[in-house]
């Protein structure tokens, strides 16, 4: 859909289920989008919409069983000495293999949603922060991968990091653990960084200074990132091009100002009139009418035609929309855009 000299990540028709003793979750269901070099992808969507299944399978960590990746690839781009590049379909390694293992923490990273159930309660932030400077780079001494760790936990703003190197996880209150789960992620320079709403459990003043943080390390480093979450606001204030996903489908997909100027897909509107204004009505919001269907649900058509308030009877229910670009560069799954209405 973009152009591709400059892809790092492209994900292919990507699909995932999950089999469970209720039945069969199709998590995914043909997710397509690239990641540029240098830029960053947002990922917008309510819980349940696949989000984090993709960074998963981006990671190769989906959880086998019950997860297994049935159809699709994840090609990662990796550029090598002088100006080849390595294509690597992560869909086709084995998740406990030397090559994913070698890519995960170098090549591409995660920051998690919630730091305190990430990091080791019974290790040092150091000890785990230098574990992943030795995986990496076995020629490195353990006294060099501490002055790394030192530097990266002083570059995200951790004060001391000569004293703090040593604490451990819960001596470090929320907003610092979770610098130094961002200082974990960037020490090995990953080309990719998958910030998994990272920001949820602050409160605005420290999510403000996180997004600012991401935003400079980006530029110093000339990482990519992938964004995910709930929050168009967050999102808008950081990502270049943003992905709207409902049930495991991409629905809408452009620039981040092309769609918040220009919000195609009925969920993509339905979510903007959910976000509080300073001009709008503070009192009432404008909730999404109806709730997800349940995950177990196979859908004949658009899987938003249940809460769809542009739907069309005898279209939207009887197949699934494709993934038209309605606008030079602005892509979107709906009937409304297509001459099937």
């Amino acid at each position: 859909m973009q152009n591709t000299n400059n892809v790092l990540v492209d994900v292919q028709d990507l699909k995932v289920q999950f089999n469970l003793h209720e039945g069969t979750v199709h998590a995914l269901e043909g997710v397509s989008f690239q990641i540029q070099q240098g830029k960053t992808l947002g990922v917008i969507g309510e819980s349940g919409s696949g989000k984090s299944v993709t960074a998963q399978a981006i990671m190769g960590i989906i959880p086998s069983p019950p997860g297994k990746v049935t159809g699709g690839r994840v090609l990662l781009n990796l550029p090598e000495n002088g100006a080849s590049v390595r294509v690597v379909n992560v869909t086709e390694l084995p998740p406990s293999g030397s090559e994913i293992r070698s890519i995960r923490g170098k090549e591409i990273s995660m920051i998690f949603q919630e730091p305190m159930t990430s990091f080791s309660p019974v290790h040092t932030i150091g000890n785990q922060i230098m574990e992943a400077v030795r995986i990496h780079y076995p020629d490195v001494s353990k006294q060099e991968a501490r002055d790394r760790t030192i530097e990266m936990m002083r570059r995200v703003g951790i004060p001391r990091p000569e004293e703090r190197v040593d604490a451990y996880p819960f001596q470090f209150s929320g907003g610092m653990r979770q610098r130094a789960m961002i200082a974990m992620a960037l020490v090995c320079h990953p080309r990719l960084v998958i910030a998994d709403e990272p920001t949820t459990a602050l409160d605005v003043t420290i999510e403000a200074q996180i997004l600012e943080l991401l935003k400079d390390l980006q530029a110093e480093f000339g990482m990519s990132i992938m964004y995910i979450s709930h929050d168009l606001t967050v999102v808008g204030s950081v990502a270049d091009d943003v992905i709207v996903m409902y049930l495991g489908l991409v629905m809408e997909q452009a620039s981040t100002d092309e769609l918040f100027d220009n919000p195609l897909h009925p969920y993509t509107e339905a979510l903007w009139r959910s976000i509080p204004t300073i001009d709008g009505d503070l009192d009432r919001l404008t909730p999404i009418r109806g709730t997800l269907p349940s995950p177990f649900a196979v859908h004949k058509g658009c899987p938003f035609y249940s809460r769809c308030e542009k739907r069309i009877q005898g279209v939207c229910d009887q197949s699934r929309p494709p993934m038209i670009e309605a606008r030079p560069r602005h892509w979107v799954r709906c009937f409304l855009y297509t001459d099937s209405k």
